[in-house]
């Protein structure tokens, strides 16, 4: 157990710089979008001063696009913020319906880039369970990445939760098996089992074609 310990920690530390790279390059994305607009309003203002007359039906939407773009970087900080303070918390109590709603933020890039949309179903009343909240951002991560390559573009993918009797299940439809079972597949390089040692969870794959 010690030893998956370390394993889970020190592949922590990939998954958190994997995810920063991500973020990053959407902050990027975010500030040439701001920029681009900043040399429309600039170039405005420099029209103004030779005295052309400036048409208000064109700075309003220049405006608009900046403010959603401010909007956007703020939602993805807030996102990074979670991930970056879940990462310094022992073993508590957590909502499984926020942490899936963090997750699916965190891995729209990728998702977007391989065609495929994610879709967390949020129960009502909220399930909680005592876990440590870094490594279960990180076995969900691990999981959407193997359930977003495997979708195909145009899927979608829901996250769903289920109550049971000995804890509840985090359940990533559909995922189908195309050169393995899934089990196999997840637990190759030995970080989702050591992932899944420290949460004491489990991973079953449900073969059965509804």
């Amino acid at each position: 157990m010690v030893k998956n310990a370390e394993v889970a920690d020190d592949e922590g530390i990939l998954f958190f710089g994997q995810v920063s790279a991500s973020i990053s390059h959407e902050i990027k994305n975010v500030l040439a979008i701001i920029n681009e607009n900043a040399g429309l309003l600039e170039d405005f203002s420099l029209m103004a001063e030779q005295g052309i007359p400036l048409d208000p039906t064109r700075l309003r939407p220049l405006s608009g696009k900046i403010k959603k773009q401010v909007q956007r970087a703020n939602e993805i900080v807030k996102h990074m913020n979670q991930l970056a303070h879940s990462s310094d918390r022992p073993a508590q109590e957590t909502d499984l319906g926020e942490t899936f709603v963090l997750m699916c933020a965190l891995a729209e890039r990728i998702a977007t880039m391989q065609g495929v949309s994610l879709q967390p179903i949020i129960p009502k009343p909220p399930i909680k369970v005592v876990t440590t909240p870094f490594r279960l951002n990180h076995l969900i991560w691990r999981c959407l990445e193997y359930a977003i390559q495997k979708a195909g573009k145009g899927r979608t993918i829901d996250l769903m939760l289920a109550e049971q009797a000995d804890g509840v299940r985090i359940i990533f439809q559909p995922i189908e098996e195309l050169d393995g079972s899934v089990n196999e597949r997840l637990l190759h390089s030995g970080t989702v089992q050591a992932l899944l040692d420290n949460l004491g969870a489990a991973l079953t794959a449900d073969t059965v074609k509804k």
